[in-house]
């Protein structure tokens, strides 16, 4: 949709800010291309056997000038920082001490990240001793970073943005990952919507060059393996390639954009979210019943959808889904 339709139009929400880095760069010019050329960009000896997707270089002095504010984050912290001011000077609100002020800030992040050399020599001494339980409260209490439980949050990550970029609204975290970044967005939407808010920050930071992510997933015989395909050439067991990224937004109330002056870069009509049983055809009822309560809701030209993929095949048919909607 047009900047100026979007902003004409009775809808209440718009998107005044995009903020994103991966392993295809940096802003949304660089993903649209990455992804119409179709080549992935995988790494396979970083985190060997495993391949990831690796963020691709990025200069974090840019959204976070200070050295001591990016050597207290943990990796994902920088990566979510990096994105908020992204979006924040994309919606032309960076430094509006004003503005941010009052902007609210909704985040999702995943858990904190272990420090795998302390791990490892934990683990190593720990064969050695005579006296397990003393061993252990000693090292825990020595070795381990004060953060380490703090950082199972992502309140860090929405705190780091407080103190880098000055958004100092109100601020909810949400801990997970996919659920958890639509719950953001959902948030989002519905404060505004409801009149409790005129603009938020809302995103999420995912690290996944991580050994310790690596195993834990591993142990449930998830990760794929065995040289990069698409997810669709997989097979029946599938397997997924972990990735870094950091995506935010600046959601805003139309009236709110028109009486700064900003712009709107499209409009957000709903943000849904389900879950269901893994039975043979449960999630294709639930696209469909969510997609009874989007169709009211969609223009009947300048609809932006974009599907998921599943890691194996047999469950349901997103695809064919997907196909089915694409004329709609």
């Amino acid at each position: 949709m047009s900047e100026k339709s979007a902003l004409d139009d009775p809808a209440r929400i718009v998107i005044t800010g995009i903020g994103l880095v991966s392993c295809l760069g940096e802003g949304a010019d660089a993903h649209w291309n990455g992804l119409l050329a179709g080549r992935p960009v995988v790494n396979e000896t970083k985190c060997a056997p495993y391949m990831v997707h690796p963020l691709a270089p990025i200069d974090f002095d840019r959204q976070i000038p200070r050295k001591s504010d990016q050597r207290q984050m943990e990796h994902f912290q920088r990566i979510g920082t990096y994105a908020a001011g992204l979006a924040l000077e994309n919606a032309g609100v960076s430094g509006d001490a004003e503005l941010l002020s009052r902007m609210d800030m909704i985040v999702a992040a995943g858990g904190g990240e272990r420090d795998i050399a302390v791990d490892e020599a934990i683990l190593a001494d720990l064969a050695k001793s005579t006296d397990v339980d003393t061993f252990l409260n000693t090292r825990l209490m020595s070795d381990l970073r004060p953060t380490l439980s703090l950082a199972q949050l992502p309140n860090l990550l929405a705190g780091n943005i407080s103190i880098v970029h000055g958004v100092t609204g109100s601020s909810r975290t949400f801990m997970g990952e996919e659920a958890a970044g639509v719950d953001a967005v959902r948030i989002a939407f519905a404060r505004i919507s409801a009149g409790q808010s005129e603009i938020a920050l809302v995103g999420g930071a995912h690290n996944g060059e991580r050994m310790d992510l690596q195993m834990l997933y591993e142990f449930k015989d998830l990760i794929w393996k065995g040289g990069h395909r698409s997810v669709w050439q997989r097979g029946p067991k599938g397997g997924f390639i972990l990735g870094s990224i950091g995506a935010f937004l600046i959601v805003e109330a139309r009236d709110h954009v028109k009486k700064r002056g900003g712009r709107a870069i499209a409009r957000l009509s709903a943000v849904l979210s389900q879950r269901s049983k893994r039975k043979p055809g449960d999630i294709n009822v639930a696209l469909e019943r969510m997609w009874r309560e989007l169709k009211p809701r969609c223009a009947a030209q300048g609809v932006a959808m974009i599907s998921g993929a599943r890691i194996c095949t047999g469950a349901c048919s997103c695809a064919a889904w997907k196909s089915r909607r694409s004329a709609r």
